[in-house]
């Protein structure tokens, strides 16, 4: 048997040691509390189960698009989730009041320090800085300075932000050298369209004109073939025309042009004057050809200036049944000092 002295000592220690083992087991108690509070509790929520993440990206893309009712009113909890949701949709920062960065952001607003909203827009900044780059590059500045504002809420001292202003400045005036280059060449254009409108006008109107003294002249020619064929100072025979059939349609050949002979110089300087009588023949075209001398006084004096004259007429030519045809004529051309 054990001794009764040495009981007493053991039975004092046991009655020592459960203070100590009950202060113990509070500690560790405590301690897993504060665990679970401060470590397990975050680490839950920003990994939550994949099922909850799924259901979010299922919704349909309006819904994702529209923010959450209320946004005031969610949890730390539902704000974390609709976070992740809008990461996983790849909205970091858009559309407005519907993306990571704010949803984030509003955590921080109702707890400031969170651990999982301050890491996550530390580790997403770059990717919120990119979308924001691409939204400048499609030129829509309104929503590329939103996104840049977003940012520097975020992290207001991040350098990333000198750049992205600088870029977005940069497509500013951009955009505006090409309006005002698209305004300048649209005002070429027209200046250009406007000055060959003119060109035109008064192309046409030169025309016009050119046309008006070419009739004149025509009508001229006109009036003065026709005062020749008409009052002749001296009777000339013409060349007798073949019988036509009573049936047959037949008009004259008309001179159309004439020009007028050259006054030989010699006798010019003789103060001679004159008449030559010639015959030719004007064709089917109105040509005139076959150009002789029949007869003139003085002779030889004024032969060589009416041929040459007279091969230069024109005619409308004689018709037959609307048929033009070839015909003989006599014409005396009469040279006078015009006193």
């Amino acid at each position: 048997m054990v001794p009764r002295h040495r009981l007493a000592p053991r039975h004092a220690l046991r009655g020592t040691i459960q203070p100590v083992t009950l202060a113990v087991i509070g500690i560790v108690a405590a301690l897993a509390v504060a665990a679970w509070f401060l470590i397990v509790q975050p680490y839950l929520a920003a990994t939550a189960t994949p099922n909850a993440a799924s259901s979010v990206a299922s919704r349909p893309a309006s819904a994702r698009e529209t923010p959450p009712a209320n946004v005031d009113s969610l949890s730390l909890d539902q704000l974390l989730s609709e976070a992740r949701a809008a990461m996983n949709e790849q909205r970091l920062v858009a559309p407005k009041g519907n993306n990571a960065f704010e949803f984030y952001m509003k955590v921080l607003e109702k707890q400031p320090g969170n651990p999982v909203a301050a890491d996550a827009l530390r580790e997403t900044f770059s990717y919120g800085a990119a979308a924001a780059e691409q939204t400048i590059n499609q030129r829509d500045f309104n929503e590329a300075q939103r996104e840049i504002d977003l940012l520097a809420k975020a992290d207001p001292e991040n350098y990333t932000l000198t750049i992205l202003r600088s870029k977005l400045d940069a497509q500013r005036k951009t955009l505006d050298r090409e309006q005002q280059q698209a305004v300048d060449a649209q005002k070429a254009q027209q200046m250009a369209q406007q000055t060959a409108a003119a060109a035109a006008k008064q192309q046409a109107a030169e025309q016009a004109a050119e046309a008006q003294r070419q009739q004149a002249s025509r009508e001229q020619a006109a009036r003065v073939a026709q005062q020749s064929t008409q009052a002749p100072k001296t009777p000339v025979a013409a060349t007798p025309r073949p019988a036509a059939p009573d049936n047959d349609q037949i008009t004259d050949a008309v001179l159309v042009n004439q020009v007028k002979p050259r006054y030989p110089t010699a006798a010019l300087r003789a103060n001679q004057e004159g008449w030559v009588d010639v015959e030719l023949t004007v064709g089917t075209d109105g040509a005139v050809s076959n150009v002789n001398v029949v007869d003139s006084q003085p002779r030889h004096v004024f032969d060589r200036a009416a041929i040459d004259a007279v091969s230069k007429w024109e005619f409308k030519p004689a018709m037959r049944n609307g048929e033009p045809m070839t015909v003989n004529l006599r014409r005396r051309l009469q040279f006078n000092l015009g006193r």
